[in-house]
């Protein structure tokens, strides 16, 4: 049998700071209803060689996925000048793919329970391949961004239903050790991403950011279809699909409202969007009060620092999720830095934030939640603004510290964000306060980079382009939106933080 050191202190909900939190399933309870498939599925897939391959693929899903969030960052100056669109109209691309991610993530784990985590994984490879394979192909913005789409709908499914197949497969005592060693792999996607795109960008083009997930893609479906069993459910209750709808169109209308140019015309576009954000937020509310089974009950809000925990990781993610889109495009269009270059100055951000996870858990010891949330956050955000200071005389070892100590923080505050918010949740909600969360953290992503690029828009010089002070004041005000999060955190309930 797979075995890997426990680790102590920690649940299932929490080995990793962001994606394995994704599942729309309550995992407690599928290993204590008798009907629930992880028995017999345990016990088809019982020899180590298995087992440690099914470990692989989902490992290999998480790679995929973490690092196609990362990789298409450096590429995008490259795949502006390739597609004829200025470099600041391309944050579409890295909004498209988060925003479908975020409006599918709830329906995945009904879909694995319906049709079984063989065909969901076997169907989530195929898209995201699919996906990669028609973004390479495209040929104007439009198209990519249709591609991106069918990239996310797969993106959408990879990880929690990776996750809910470990949870089936694995015995209980080694599910925490399991999910720590597939997490390994979702931490050298930030670490690989921004260097590797930036490689194939120069060596080959921007299509290879894409291509390279097909051989993938092929050995993933290869090996989900030898190694996973059948495992759907019969009786599985059916999907409140009216309110993921609503939810979703309230997430995409939010975030095309903040994404608007300014001029009077599209200003009463953006009016009539947030309207309809407002008036899908309400219809949800009104459909949760009556319906049986809603896709997250109302009930859940009154847990006690979960509404606050979400308020709080949403405006503190914004500045973080716009700094990899910023900076990229920062060291290239001012700095003039190649790809390579770019990609591997942002290495030092990625490689903090790894040594600095084993940080958390004695920090937030001794000095509590509360105190390390207010005093971390504040390091985050001024972090985000001090890169307002890098211009193009500025000196590349000062970068370098700022970068790592963004990293570390980052990394650490992200843990505890989420530590914080899913503390408090029961048996009974902690299916549907994961999958609520991972929307918000995918969310989060989408306006952040949305925010980032209309500011950059809107700050830009008269002939169009982006200008040393139009990056200065972006990263001014999302590293003020961040620092803003402490304010949010300070309301949480410290009786709640043991």
């Amino acid at each position: 049998m797979y075995r890997l050191p426990a680790l102590p202190a920690l649940s299932c909900r929490h080995v990793s700071h962001s994606s394995f939190a994704m599942s729309a399933n309550q995992p407690p309870r599928l290993r204590d209803t008798p009907s629930s498939p992880s028995t017999s599925a345990s016990a088809s897939i019982n020899d180590p060689v298995t087992q440690r391959a099914l470990l692989w693929i989902v490992a290999s899903g998480f790679f995929m996925q973490t690092l196609d969030t990362t990789i298409v960052n450096t590429a995008l100056p490259a795949m502006a000048r390739s597609l004829g669109e200025p470099v600041l109209n391309m944050h579409p691309v890295v909004v498209a793919y988060t925003l479908t991610m975020a409006s599918l993530t709830p329906a995945s784990g009904w879909l694995a329970d319906r049709f079984g985590t063989r065909r969901m994984y076997f169907a989530a490879i195929l898209l995201f391949s699919l996906g990669s394979l028609l973004c390479a192909m495209a040929s104007s913005l439009p198209m990519l961004l249709a591609a991106r789409v069918v990239q996310g709908l797969g993106g959408s499914m990879l990880l929690p239903v990776g996750r809910l197949a470990v949870l089936r497969a694995v015995p209980g005592a080694q599910y925490i050790a399991a999910l720590a060693s597939i997490s390994i792999a979702g931490q050298l996607g930030p670490v690989v991403g921004p260097v590797l795109g930036g490689w194939l960008v120069e060596s080959l083009s921007w299509h290879w950011i894409f291509l390279i997930n097909l051989p993938v893609g092929v050995l993933g479906m290869g090996a989900v279809l030898y190694f996973l069993p059948d495992d759907s459910l019969a009786g599985t209750p059916r999907f409140d699909l009216l309110g993921c709808v609503l939810l979703s169109a309230c997430m995409v209308a939010f975030s095309l409202a903040l994404d608007v140019p300014f001029d009077s015309h599209r200003t009463g576009w953006s009016i009539a969007l947030f309207v309809v954000a407002a008036l899908t937020v309400l219809g949800y509310w009104r459909h949760a009060s009556v319906h049986p089974r809603p896709l997250f009950r109302l009930g859940l809000f009154g847990e006690p620092n979960f509404s606050i925990g979400l308020a709080g990781n949403l405006v503190c993610r914004i500045g973080s999720s716009a700094v990899p889109f910023l900076l990229p495009l920062l060291l290239q269009v001012r700095l003039g830095y190649s790809p390579l270059h770019a990609g591997m100055v942002l290495l030092p951000a990625a490689i903090a934030g790894t040594i600095a996870k084993p940080w958390i858990a004695p920090l937030v010891k001794r000095f509590g939640y509360d105190r390390f949330l207010l005093v971390n956050t504040a390091i985050v955000g001024a972090a985000i603004m001090s890169f307002a200071l890098i211009t193009p005389d500025w000196p590349l070892t000062a970068a370098i510290v700022q970068l790592a100590i963004f990293g570390a923080s980052n990394s650490m505050q992200f843990a505890a964000m989420n530590s914080v918010t899913l503390k408090g949740l029961d048996k009974r909600d902690a299916g549907s306060g994961n999958s609520l969360f991972s929307m918000v953290q995918m969310l989060a992503i989408g306006l952040g980079v949305t925010i980032g690029g209309t500011m950059v828009n809107l700050f830009k010089s008269e002939v169009g382009t982006a200008t040393n002070a139009s990056f200065q004041i972006t990263f001014a005000i999302v590293g003020a939106i961040t620092l803003a999060s402490a304010w949010v955190f300070r309301k949480m309930d410290p009786r709640y933080f043991k």
